[in-house]
């Protein structure tokens, strides 16, 4: 066994299903990281009905020592397993863990690079977020770059709540591994965007780059919020689970946040009876 197998600094986290359109181009961005460390790559493919399973271990034949896959046989989504707590995080054994869903990618081969060696210099934060570009996956035209600062900072954890899941891509996220091991009870609930940013971000903020270092891809054909958005029925019911989750968000960090908290759950109760009456179809919310 090579010695980057046994002493990663970086866990890579990379979730894929029926992503065979785009996994070659995701895994490409993820070896091809230059970094001064050893790190690894945490594929998990959930029984892909496409190639995906097939070119993951085609890259873990060309990668060993980097690429570490789980090709289920049976899909654990549809059987209400939470893939990334079941499967991914007890596999973490670097200080650090990244992000890349199977239908994204990363632009700079120095990414985790720049996020650890800026982490390693702020000790007092848990999590590292830059910018991004998106990308419109039927045409590759690059839609616009989501920049929230202008220059690197840290950005206090009520505004990463406030802004909510789509306040960063996920694909830019970096944080210590160490708060894996004591997660809140809303981070349970949830292993979503804002969950995962927002738990992040409670001790010190979340530092922030300016630089695009990834490509989040917009209008997936079957992707997760492809399916949302043509089901009313699912819209509502995750809303519902978001509401919930924010309260106990609420009660976990002692009520610090709880006018913006209540601000988002009016809100989603706002969207859940448009949802339900109709009016957020014709308003297109």
């Amino acid at each position: 066994m090579s010695e980057d197998r046994k002493t990663p600094v970086v866990s890579v986290i990379c979730n894929t299903y029926n992503h065979g359109k785009y996994i070659r181009q995701c895994l490409d961005s993820l070896v091809k990281q230059e970094t001064d460390f050893p790190y690894e790559i945490l594929v998990h493919d959930d029984a892909s009905t496409d190639d995906t399973a097939y070119i993951v271990r085609e890259y873990e034949s060309r990668y060993p020592d980097k690429i570490l896959p789980i090709c289920q046989k049976v899909n654990q989504h549809s059987q209400k397993i939470k893939v990334s707590f079941t499967f991914q995080y007890p596999r973490v054994r670097g200080k650090y863990v990244a992000f890349c869903e199977g239908d994204d990618y990363w632009t700079d081969p120095h990414k985790l690079q720049k996020q650890y060696d800026l982490m390693e210099r702020h000790p007092e934060v848990d999590i590292c977020a830059h910018a991004s570009i998106v990308v419109d996956a039927q045409s590759g035209n690059v839609i616009k770059t989501a920049r929230r600062l202008d220059e690197t900072g840290i950005i206090p954890a009520a505004d990463v709540i406030r802004g909510g899941g789509r306040f960063v891509s996920t694909n830019t996220l970096f944080y210590r591994s160490e708060i894996l091991k004591n997660m809140p009870e809303f981070r349970k609930m949830m292993d979503f965007d804002i969950t995962m940013q927002a738990h992040g971000a409670l001790r010190g903020g979340m530092l922030y780059m300016p630089d695009a270092m990834s490509a989040y891809r917009a209008n997936v054909q079957g992707s997760w919020r492809d399916r949302m958005s043509k089901d009313n029925k699912r819209k509502i019911a995750h809303l519902k689970r978001v509401r919930a989750m924010l309260g106990q968000m609420d009660r976990d960090t002692n009520h610090r946040f709880w006018k913006i908290i209540l601000k988002r759950r009016i809100e989603i109760t706002a969207r859940i009876f448009a949802f339900r009456t109709g009016i957020g179809k014709r308003k297109g919310l």
